[in-house]
């Protein structure tokens, strides 16, 4: 089977799909790979080292002779019309929000795997790339926070006095989030957290923050771990609560995201100006909406001397770590699908092909994105 690593045309996309490290793996199980000229430059990687991995380096024109493309960042409807007709496409593909890619994948009868709609069960920890990248931002977060923020994160005894200790408040305990409280925690900081499912209290608590706690009766966890909308009712609770403590931070740093969803909004206009002028907000879900109404995807605004950082692509701020951990969840997906070039799974029975398999062969067969689009 052969594939090849095509090159990112979003813009401010650093990542790449695969390292040479995986190539080689890749080779040892019987795969041929192509990598598109320039593909890992902006993680650091040249073409040299792809080829000394034994990779063929080509031109963007050379895709169309590969059975698989993989990818970062969706294609364009142009270059999924120049891949190979019956040809699969690895990438996290945004189906629901990139629906145009529907009737290019149909054209060219695609079998496209969406890499963010893989299960979150223990079979597919290793290739669970929205955990790998929350890693990344959730890290990357915090030190971003650290940067604007005019003050201290720990607590100093000096001469010229005590200086008390920054107070770091994380909304959303999944993988991002439980990175940015560790981080914080790294600094120094007192950490406090909340989140909608009740069983996150025991992780924030084992890294030593506080978990904000609030009378839950309502089941806010899907089958599949994420975190499901919640009742009005329970949202102007959590709001009410939420206020009180956001207004003694110094920092707050959003994680909340829904599956397949615009991002859940937990902090409101009058929340930024009951905090203090210095203090920051970090919003992790500005790319699906933002968990602030004044976040603006790709901007820090200032309001009344708050700061509320929404930044576009985080982890490509981290290209060559992201790359890294990116290509060895696709690397062991590739060698859990295939085996001598051939699939060695069924489509009928697999868990992570029925999950997250969008179009098979092009015909649109993702129940999620059916529900989504209409379609």
């Amino acid at each position: 089977m052969k594939l090849a690593v095509a090159k990112e045309t979003s813009p401010g996309e650093k990542r790449v799909a695969l390292i040479p490290e995986s190539v080689k793996k890749l080779k040892i199980k019987g795969f041929s790979v192509a990598v598109e000229r320039g593909a890992g430059e902006a993680s650091f990687i040249s073409d040299k080292e792809f080829e000394e991995s034994g990779a063929e380096i080509v031109s963007a024109g050379d895709l169309k002779n590969a059975d698989a493309v993989l990818r970062v960042r969706p294609p364009s409807t142009q270059e999924i019309d120049s891949y190979k007709d019956g040809g699969w496409v690895f990438a996290t593909l945004d189906p629901i929000n990139r629906v145009e890619n529907l009737a290019a994948f149909e054209k060219k009868k695609t079998t496209a795997f969406a890499m963010e709609f893989i299960p979150r069960i223990t079979l597919a920890q290793s290739m669970d790339v929205l955990s790998s990248m929350a890693t990344i931002a959730g890290y990357r977060g915090v030190l971003m926070a650290s940067q604007e923020f005019g003050k201290f994160f720990p607590m100093f005894m000096t001469a010229a006095g005590t200086i008390s200790p920054a107070k770091v408040f994380v909304l959303g305990v999944g993988v991002a989030g439980l990175q940015a409280i560790a981080m914080a925690k790294r600094l120094g900081a007192v950490v406090e957290a909340f989140d909608v499912r009740a069983a996150a209290a025991e992780q924030v608590e084992s890294l030593g923050a506080k978990f904000v706690k609030m009378e839950i009766t309502e089941n806010l966890q899907d089958e599949q771990g994420y975190a499901k909308e919640a009742s009005p009712e329970f949202i102007a609770r959590q709001k009410e609560l939420l206020h009180k403590h956001i207004g003694k931070s110094d920092i707050v740093i959003t994680t909340a995201q829904i599956f397949g969803k615009k991002a859940p909004i937990l902090i409101e206009d009058y929340m930024v100006k009951s905090m203090k002028p210095g203090s920051v907000i970090v919003d992790l879900a500005s790319e699906t909406g933002g968990n602030c109404t004044l976040t603006k995807h790709g901007e820090t605004v200032d309001v009344g001397g708050v700061k509320i950082l929404a930044p576009a692509n985080i982890t490509s701020t981290m290209a060559s770590a992201a790359s890294r951990m990116l290509s060895k969840n696709m690397e062991n997906l590739l060698v859990y699908l295939f085996e001598n070039g051939q699939l060695a799974r069924d489509f009928a029975t697999d868990e992570i092909l029925k999950r997250s398999l969008i179009t098979r062969d092009g015909a649109l067969v993702s129940e999620i994105v059916k529900k989504a689009t209409g379609k």
